[in-house]
């Protein structure tokens, strides 16, 4: 994967992107899994996210990665708006600029109703978030194939009322798009904070994976000696423990700025025994194209396995609505006979029904016949199914192959929506097309298409 080129990897994600959208996101809009096009999510650039206590850096970490000021920086709260930084290279007028330089503004309401960006999951918090919520396109060959998108620092004593918008569940929708999670500390402030313990332990491991969070100890040179330095790293690594729930201590990177720390007179001696990890940073940002591809990889496992188990639920419950349907119409018809043999009977063996000739008595017979078969699959049926409904929902996982845990995990996840569908007799039990959907989402998981 590494000796893959630029234009490789862009080959390589159109492929997959061609197969998340003519293959699985028209199952996954017809089985309602999603209320938008799976491909909407990963169609555009790479991304690089970046989360941090406000006092962290994550600007100043932006424009020397940039090599402009694009971003204001400092030690107090300077900008509470989610920035997506890029540059498209599509304007007309970009020639008139110099390198590093801010060409073009748009507010937050253009990026979450434009489908050129993957921002609609945005759109049910409207006006709360669009105020915070901007593009800047810059002139920088760097982020020609990716983005990078500043966030508001992460305080403690801030709540969802102050911000005006739910905080957690923006960056949640934000670390779903995101290649790259960076998340910044500052030697001030260890990850002690509120936001950041939240957005640890639940936000991200819920819309994300482990190893697109790289954490940062960022701007080590403000500390006194080396003493003080350890104890934050030290500090930093507890919490991180606390915060994750992992057992191991995550890696994180040591780093500072080299432009601010070489306006300081005299530097800590300490960091003459200290690597600035900072250009090792900028690698890790530089391989977010890379990391989309196995990201869109992931992308299509998770949800073919979860499009896969729905299918799998509309399937078995089809087959047993077909074992319900031909018991119930089998017993009708057998109810059908000995009722219409009954009014046979009756009729032959009582006057004046007794002087029918044979043909009119078997034309009565038939008739009868006919209508208490018709009453029984239009009235009968319809109140006896609604019970058998019942029944099998309350009692599907009986019903299913959950052989293993990962199986029961998955069966969790989509069982809400599954037993919903159901429920409401959406139009997509058909087990004909459900078969020939489930042909096509294995050949997916199988990589053959």
């Amino acid at each position: 994967m590494d000796t893959l080129g630029v234009k490789d990897l862009k080959n390589l994600r159109e492929q997959t992107l061609d197969i998340i959208e003519k293959k699985l996101s028209p199952i996954a809009m017809k089985y309602q899994y999603c209320e938008t096009p799976l491909e909407k999510k990963v169609k555009w650039k790479p991304i690089v996210l970046i989360l941090g206590n406000y006092s962290s850096g994550k600007s100043t970490l932006i424009n020397e990665f940039i090599g402009a000021n694009i971003q204001r920086t400092g030690q107090a709260p300077t900008d509470d708006s989610f920035t997506i930084i890029t540059y498209d290279g599509e304007d007309d007028n970009e020639n008139l600029y110099a390198q590093g330089e801010v060409f073009e503004e748009r507010e937050g309401t253009v990026l979450i109703n434009s489908d050129l960006y993957p921002f609609s999951g945005l759109k049910p918090y409207g006006d709360r978030l669009s105020s915070h919520l901007k593009l800047k396109k810059v002139k920088c060959e760097t982020l020609k194939d990716m983005a990078i998108i500043d966030t508001p620092g992460m305080l403690d004593t801030i709540s969802e009322n102050d911000r005006g918008y739910p905080y957690q569940e923006v960056v949640g929708e934000l670390a779903e798009l995101a290649d790259v999670i960076l998340v910044l500390f500052d030697a001030h402030k260890a990850g002690t904070v509120r936001e950041t313990y939240t957005s640890l332990r639940t936000t991200l491991p819920e819309k994300s994976f482990e190893d697109r969070v790289v954490f940062v100890l960022n701007r080590i040179d403000e500390c006194g000696n080396l003493e003080d330095m350890l104890r934050v790293y030290g500090t930093l690594c507890w919490n991180l423990s606390q915060m994750t729930g992992r057992k191991d201590i995550p890696r994180v990177l040591l780093t500072y700025s080299s432009k601010v720390s070489d306006t300081v007179e005299e530097k800590p001696r300490y960091l003459n025994y200290l690597e600035n990890q900072q250009m090792e940073l900028k690698k890790t940002i530089l391989s977010a194209p890379k990391n989309r591809l196995d990201h869109l990889n992931a992308f299509v496992d998770f949800h073919t396995e979860h499009l896969k188990k729905l299918n799998e639920s509309f399937t078995v419950f089809n087959r047993e609505k077909n074992n319900f349907s031909l018991k119930f119409s089998s017993f009708g018809f057998l109810l059908t006979v000995i009722a219409t043999g009954f009014f046979a009977l009756y009729t032959w063996a009582n006057e004046p029904f007794g002087k029918l000739t044979g043909e009119t008595l078997g034309g009565l017979s038939s008739i009868v016949a006919f209508a208490f078969f018709i009453f029984w699959v239009l009235t009968a049926q319809k109140f006896f199914f609604s019970l058998f409904k019942k029944r099998t929902l309350e009692r599907f996982e009986d019903f299913m192959s959950l052989k293993n845990q990962k199986q029961q995990d998955l069966w969790e996840k989509i069982k809400p929506l599954a037993l919903e569908t159901i429920r409401k007799d959406k139009n997509i039990l058909s087990t004909k097309i459900l078969n020939k959907e489930r042909l096509t989402l294995e050949e997916i998981a199988m990589k053959k298409v």
